[in-house]
């Protein structure tokens, strides 16, 4: 059985960590760096740190600021937005990140993942998915933050990015991001039945019943959240207990 893991997410832009509904409507929930130490600390197994805009506003991740975070860590950590080469990837890298996440340049050039993966080991490539719900079992790909549709197919997407060498996808529910209602288990068990690498959930944690649900129901391998770990709504400690009562394998 693999060990489940709990997974904050630092949205950052302008160098503050925002949060919004639905991709919209962000609000301020600190600095980056002290709340990364602050999950190190608190037992996250992982950290995701997202540069929200950085594609929108075509630039690139802040180096500067990853540098700082990964000062302060002793996890693993993720780091995503506006990255579309393998030089930024290795820029990023070095910088102190432990594996990058890729977006929309990935969609505009699917060999990005064969390169990446190749010269740093799919360990390090996360692609990231952001799902709309269009219909009864159909999930289309949007990207550039959620604001921009594709006429990709989830399902058939996260078998190819499995094919060319992700190690891992991160599954945003854009229909669930910040409602707090629930994963979209639904979605979750659809990708996770068509492929073999780790999956993240992402989209609609608000209690730890639905965390629970995710990794059973959705068969997910880890959790992202953010606004019920950055306002302390969920203490990752008594997530993991009530994870292990439950009779999932949790680091604790």
């Amino acid at each position: 059985m693999h060990t489940k893991r709990i997974i904050p997410c630092l949205d950052v832009k302008e160098g503050r960590t925002v949060k919004g509904v639905n991709f919209e409507e962000l609000r301020d929930a600190g600095d980056p760096v002290e709340l990364g130490q602050r999950y190190s600390l608190e037992g996250a197994d992982e950290l995701v740190f997202l540069d929200i805009t950085a594609t929108k506003e075509k630039r690139k991740t802040l180096v500067d600021l990853v540098i700082r975070v990964a000062a302060n860590l002793s996890i693993p950590f993720t780091v995503g937005g506006g990255i579309s080469s393998v030089d930024a990837i290795h820029e990023l890298l070095k910088a102190g990140a432990d594996k990058v996440s890729l977006n929309s340049s990935i969609v505009k050039n699917p060999e990005l993942i064969s390169e990446a993966s190749q010269r740093f080991g799919a360990q390090c490539i996360v692609a990231a998915i952001d799902a709309k719900n269009e219909s009864k079992g159909k999930w289309n790909v949007y990207v550039k933050g959620g604001t921009e549709k594709t006429d990709l197919d989830v399902l058939q997407w996260a078998e190819k990015v499995e094919a060319l060498g992700a190690g891992e996808i991160l599954l945003t529910s854009m229909d669930k991001d910040g409602t707090k209602s629930g994963f979209d288990l639904e979605l979750l068990a659809e990708v996770n039945k068509r492929v073999r690498i780790p999956v993240i959930a992402s989209g609609g944690a608000g209690t730890i019943q639905h965390c629970i649900e995710a990794v059973s129901i959705g068969k997910a391998d880890a959790i992202l959240a953010a606004s019920i770990f950055h306002f302390k709504e969920i203490e990752i400690h008594d997530l993991k207990k009530e994870m292990k009562n439950s009779g999932l394998d949790v680091r604790i």
